[in-house]
């Protein structure tokens, strides 16, 4: 009985001691593996920490690049800006001297208009009879080689005398035709009897007054040379009921009509009441063109009333 329980102390203590051994077994064999992670653990994380330096490392680099490449970018826009700003001064003064040259373009083109336009009216007084505005009667002499450029015949519808050839100077007739219609529609009895005379026809009238008046024939009758009928513009107006005679024009009806319109269509009285030159001849109108007759008109004036320098001012609107 006594060695069976010493055999159970025995196997407890056994037991014991290889629960210690286990245990001791077990806290080295931990220790060893705790060590073993540690040392793993360790080089893991110098592993990780070579594998950050590497990574940090590349980073600063790329920071560095960056930082030089913003640099660079930095410059760059410095550049940029700068050029900018000398690209845009000289857009500027590209758009200044734009405007200025359109300035000058504008002011040239301006002159050469003007210098058009006085070409033109050079050339427009150049094809112009200086004669047709000229005053003659008594003033000035037209000798006897002078006749109009072309001539127009009137047609006889117009005319006192349906026979008979009257001329007139080309460019002045559909002036005259205009009139001489506008005063039929009008309902005015209205004829020409005299038109052009040339210097030779002038000279023989002349005489023929002479014959008749004696010296008398200088108030109404022009000595050749100086009759505005020489021109071609120059037209004697009569009614079928007074004839050739010319006695009462001024109490007709044509007479009032013209006094109130012949302006319109560039004719105006030559010789009115207490004219200096030759007695008043209500008959006898004479083409100025229509602006100098306008003039006349609205200011009560007649043609030798002005300054021949004055008329001659209208010479360039003569067939306006």
């Amino acid at each position: 009985m006594k060695s069976k329980k010493n055999l159970i102390k025995v196997v407890a203590g056994a037991l014991v001691l290889l629960a210690l051994f286990g245990a001791v077994c077990f806290l080295v064999a931990q220790n060893y593996w705790l060590r073993e992670s540690k040392l793993i653990f360790q080089e893991e994380l110098s592993q990780t920490r070579g594998g950050f330096s590497v990574l940090i490392d590349g980073l600063k680099n790329e920071i560095n690049g960056l930082e030089i490449s913003l640099g660079n970018t930095k410059k760059d826009l410095e550049i940029a800006l700068a050029q900018r700003d000398n690209i845009g001064m000289q857009y500027n003064d590209a758009v200044n001297k734009y405007q200025q040259e359109r300035a000058n373009v504008a002011n040239l083109s301006s002159q050469i208009g003007e210098m058009e336009s006085e070409m033109e009216i050079l050339a427009k007084l150049q094809n112009t009879d200086e004669e047709l505005l000229a005053k003659y009667s008594k003033v000035y002499f037209l000798n006897e080689n002078y006749i109009p450029e072309s001539f127009s015949a009137i047609d006889p519808y117009y005319c006192y005398d349906p026979d008979e050839s009257y001329l007139v100077y080309s460019k002045i007739y559909p002036f005259l035709q205009v009139m001489m219609a506008t005063a039929v529609a009008d309902e005015i009895d209205i004829q020409i009897i005299s038109a052009y005379r040339s210097f030779e026809e002038q000279s023989d009238l002349k005489a023929s007054y002479k014959v008749v008046y004696g010296s008398g024939a200088n108030q109404f009758s022009a000595d050749q040379g100086y009759s505005e009928h020489q021109l071609g513009t120059a037209i004697d107006f009569t009614t079928s009921q007074i004839g050739a005679a010319f006695d009462g024009f001024e109490k007709t009806k044509a007479y009032r009509w013209l006094l109130d319109n012949a302006h319109e269509y560039g004719f105006v009285l030559s010789y009115p009441e207490d004219n200096g030159y030759y007695q008043y001849e209500p008959w006898h109108w004479r083409f100025v063109g229509r602006e100098l007759a306008k003039k006349l008109h609205n200011e009560s004036k007649y043609f030798y009333d002005l300054d021949q320098r004055e008329i001659d001012e209208y010479l360039i609107s003569f067939f306006d």
